[in-house]
Formats: structure tokens, sequence, C-alpha cells
């Protein structure tokens, strides 16, 4: 029988207070516990991007990071991106106007990627782009859809507005503990 250990997650703004066994990801976690679906599980070994998430504002492979190193730290998934009201996030709505997606099944990890590509100020031209989105694959090829609609949300935002609200309050903090401004 495996011990359990008191987890407090932050996740899309929320606090949930879990116990779990020490070597659950944190995508497991967010699937399973959470019943926060739309982060995928598609390698299960850091190769594809369909489970990208950020942490306090950076990308990360929900499938590698044990759910237990995520705690006090700001995870945002698909479902924390829309804005008030549903508000669809720039990025998706890019994603929808460019038909960036066939199946679907890699799209929620490619828009949390666009989103951090633009925010990092990765995405002025198609081959940045395509370079700073490399970690994600798509099944279907869409890649010229995808590569259009972060250019065309880039180009209506600036990097400060591709942060969701939860990874603003989160930069926040880790700007105010660092002492960083």
């Amino acid at each position: 029988m495996t011990s359990t250990t008191p987890v407090t997650l932050r996740v899309n703004s929320e606090e949930h207070r879990l116990d779990l066994d020490p070597r659950a990801t944190l995508l497991d976690t967010l699937r399973e516990r959470l019943g926060l679906t739309g982060t995928k599980k598609g390698c299960d070994r850091g190769e594809c991007g369909a489970c990208t998430v950020h942490v306090d504002g950076e990308r990360a492979l929900s499938c590698l990071m044990l759910a237990v190193m995520a705690e006090g730290r700001e995870i945002t998934t698909i479902e924390g991106l829309a804005g008030e009201g549903g508000a669809l996030h720039p990025v998706q709505a890019a994603f929808i106007e460019h038909d960036a997606f066939q199946c679907g099944y890699c799209t929620p990890g490619q828009i949390m990627s666009a989103v951090a590509c633009i925010r990092e100020g990765h995405a002025s031209s198609e081959s940045e782009v395509a370079e700073y989105m490399s970690g994600n694959l798509c099944r279907c090829a869409a890649y010229p859809q995808i590569r259009a609609a972060v250019l065309a949300a880039a180009g209506t935002m600036s990097p400060a507005a591709a942060v969701p609200a939860a990874d603003a309050e989160a930069a926040a903090t880790v700007s105010t503990a660092t002492g960083e401004s």
C-alpha cells in the first residue's frame, strides 16, 4: 500500500487540497482527480506536447512533472485560458478562425504553447513560430494552419496580453517574492 502526501495545488486560480500518491504526475492529477480533461495524455514521455500547461507562467509538460513538484505554484490549463464569461482567449479564437486543428487531440497543448510562444516574444515570423512550437506534434499535420493562427493572434495582441489572468497572478507573486519588477 502506497502512502499519500497532502498537496495543495492552485489550478486556474482555484486552490485544491488533495491527498496524492507522491508518484502521481501533474497530468494524471489534473485529469483523474480534478476532472480537467482538456490537457491530453499523448506519449506520456514528454515528446509530443499534448500535455502542455503553464506552471508559474512557463510552459511545462505535465506528464513529466510530479504533482507534488507543483505545490505552491500557479498552474494554468486550457480550461483556465478563457476570459470573463467564457470569452475565448485570442489564441483560441485564432485557432478556430484558421482551422488550426483536425482531430483536435493536440489542440489544447498547441494553444498553451502558442500563448507562451507569443508571451516569450517568439512569434514574429513563420520560421520563428515553427522553431518555438517544435515541441508540440500534430499527427494530422495542421502545422501551416497552426502557424497562421499563432501569427494572427500575435498580431492582435502584445506579449503582455497573451498572459492568462492566472499566469499574471503567478508572475506578480514570483516578482514580489524575488524582489523583481
